[in-house]
């Protein structure tokens, strides 16, 4: 069943999202939508920014939990692990939305932080895979945000909503890359399955 090109953890992957490799290229469209979604809001308070903000960050916590069942043990825990912290900085949002700009910046930046250095721990680990450097790039975008939201230099609400629609851009690529390498990934291996 596995092939000679296939190690048994990508194999397992493969299975494990062979039926749902769909399902992560409606979600990136969604992210997608909803990036210009919050660009078109007129957004200047501290309140409405953080609202928003946390349910993008419990948006983007139900999608980590939704790639923890195809994937293989290792990627299951980090899954869970950016799925927990991306829940807690939503819920954070939500229970302190009056909190002052700069607490916002700080809350923003580290969720780009965290995402960032994910996406290019991926990345890395995945080199042999196609367009492998898109994630590298969005990852290292993402820590570049992280850095400039965490300086938050400026300190206008018009940079919170960019932000927050940062986050959900880069959010939105990096599901429909996932998509396309799924689908690949479960290609590559109902072909190897077939000439076996």
């Amino acid at each position: 069943m596995v092939g000679r090109r296939f190690s048994l953890e990508e194999a397992e992957f493969a299975e494990g999202a062979a039926g749902v490799w769909w399902l992560y290229l409606v979600i990136g469209i969604l992210w997608l939508w909803v990036s210009l979604i919050v660009l078109r809001l007129n957004l200047d308070s501290v309140y409405a920014i953080s609202i928003l903000f946390g349910v993008v960050a419990l948006g983007a916590g139900l999608n980590e939990f939704i790639s923890i069942p195809p994937s293989t043990t290792g990627w299951k825990i980090a899954h869970g692990v950016l799925g927990a912290l991306f829940v807690i900085a939503g819920i954070v949002a939500f229970f302190r939305p009056a909190g002052t700009f700069v607490a916002l910046a700080a809350v923003i930046g580290w969720v780009f932080l965290f995402k960032g250095t994910f996406d290019v721990t991926v990345a890395l680990m995945n080199r042999d895979a196609d367009l492998w450097w898109v994630t590298l790039i969005v990852g290292i975008v993402q820590i570049l945000l992280a850095f400039w939201a965490v300086g938050f230099f400026g300190g206008k609400a018009v940079l919170l909503v960019v932000w927050v629609a940062a986050l959900a851009l880069t959010r939105g690529i990096t599901e429909i890359f996932m998509a396309f390498r799924l689908h690949g990934l479960k290609k590559k291996l109902e072909s190897v399955e077939s000439a076996v």
